[in-house]
């Protein structure tokens, strides 16, 4: 089988410690390549809000995300960060989304057609890790493309 050159390369991060390591680990695949690029970062709901439902009369309720404008910012302001480090990459989608992680990255990596998923794992869980061991491993059970894990833990913890 010959080398696969990935023409489509989503890059889902977040601003966690580390993921300087998962950008440094992808600018060859993406440099090397002239390969189109999608940077995806993910704000989790954590308190849904039901609106405009009434249970009596069998309607669902409306769910609308408790994501503050800070927080989308912050998001964004990443993103844009993030593009600076592919200066010479010329086709760049920044992707900020809202919602499950595991299911938007998959979700973005399908409409946007990705041939070549990479993500960041911290290997931990827990409330604000957006890219724990757990996320990482469904995305790779369920994902139609290869994915790229690139562990970006503290090795010097003790």
């Amino acid at each position: 089988m010959t080398g696969h050159t990935f023409q489509r390369i989503l890059i889902a991060l977040d601003d966690s410690p580390g993921y300087d390591k998962a950008i440094a680990y992808a600018k060859p695949f993406v440099n090397d390549t002239g390969a189109s690029l999608a940077l995806l970062t993910v704000t989790s709901v954590t308190s849904p809000a039901n609106f405009g439902a009434d249970p009596l009369l069998g309607q669902q309720p409306i769910v609308v995300p408790d994501v503050s404008d800070a927080q989308q910012d912050g998001a964004q302001r990443f993103l844009q960060n993030l593009r600076a480090e592919f200066p010479e990459t010329q086709d760049v989608k920044l992707l900020n989304n809202i919602g499950n992680v595991r299911d938007e990255i998959l979700s973005s990596a399908a409409e946007w057609k990705a041939d070549l998923i990479i993500m960041g794992t911290n290997g931990r869980t827990g409330f604000d890790h957006f890219l724990s061991g757990s996320v990482a491993e469904s995305v790779i059970r369920k994902s139609t493309c290869p994915v790229l894990v690139i562990p970006v833990g503290d090795e010097e913890e003790n």
